[in-house]
């Protein structure tokens, strides 16, 4: 996270398609355990790592597979 001044500005993720293709299943495991353990110093790290885990998850599903429930996806209906 950057600061300027006395606002607090989040640096945006960025992970290519080769560096989720190079993550491998413990990867995956220890990014599940932090957000499970939910003990983030700011609401920014936790959102990131969400985030890339709903990456993995669109892109490497089979990784994924054990943690989805961390990602609260249910299919829905927006007609």
């Amino acid at each position: 996270m950057l600061l300027l001044g006395r606002a607090k500005i989040m640096k945006t993720l960025s992970i290519s398609r080769k560096e989720i293709a190079a993550m491998t299943a413990q990867d995956v495991e220890k990014l599940a355990t932090r957000l499970e353990q939910d003990n983030y110093s700011n609401a920014f790290e936790s959102l990131n790592d969400w985030h890339l885990l709903r990456a993995i998850a669109f892109q490497r599903p089979e990784l994924v597979e054990s943690y989805i429930y961390l990602l609260d996806l249910e299919a829905y209906d927006e007609a």
